[in-house]
């Protein structure tokens, strides 16, 4: 049976970590894997993004939505992960609506506009991570997934296990981090799928 898993990772053009999400995707479109991928790129271009006034917290009530729907969320940690700020330029949570200001989505060349969150409320202990937070994108959907319970699989973009990479927030995840990239009989780097499989589940 499959499984909807959530990706969650870096998608910076040129320093990003997009080459570990495209081996998944293609894992979960051929007929050998097992496995539904839903990565943030498909969130964010869809139908959510597509208003112009979608704002960061519009994106992480859309991530919360989908870390609901999926079994299990996958991390991909690389050299920059630790150092991204996107997602968290949200002040509303420290001011009055009338103070704060963001850019809507993909917006950057038109600059700040008012706030649209003009009342907040504090989510109860049984409810969703608040979408109005100064967490960076990662940081909220690996707290979502935290708070839901899901299961957690963190991967380095790296041959090795990179430590200092991880995130302070996922510390505790250190000795369970594994490199995603392995080489196989010929020398040449893979994916490691038998041990997402693993993870999932399915051995």
């Amino acid at each position: 049976m499959s499984k909807r898993v959530y990706i969650s990772a870096d998608y910076s053009e040129n320093s990003g970590d997009r080459d570990v999400v495209e081996t998944l995707n293609q894992w979960g479109r051929d007929n050998l894997h097992k496995v539904d991928f839903v990565d943030m790129s498909k969130v964010v271009s869809g139908s959510v993004s597509n208003n112009p006034n979608c704002r960061p917290c519009d994106l992480k009530k859309e991530f919360n939505k989908q870390i609901n729907a999926s079994s299990a969320v996958i991390i991909v940690i690389g050299d920059k992960t630790g150092s991204r700020t996107a997602g968290s330029n949200c002040s509303r949570m420290d001011k009055n609506w009338s103070e704060c200001s963001c850019t809507p989505y993909k917006q950057n060349t038109n600059g700040t506009t008012t706030c649209k969150a003009y009342i907040t409320s504090t989510p109860g202990e049984d409810d969703d991570l608040g979408e109005i937070n100064s967490f960076s994108y990662i940081r909220h959907e690996f707290e979502q997934a935290k708070k839901r319970k899901k299961t957690i699989i963190v991967v380095y973009n790296s041959l090795r296990k990179e430590n200092s990479w991880l995130p302070t927030y996922m510390s505790n995840y250190e000795s369970e981090a594994q490199p995603f990239w392995k080489k196989n009989a010929n020398g040449e780097k893979v994916g490691n799928y038998e041990y997402i499989k693993q993870v999932l589940g399915y051995e």
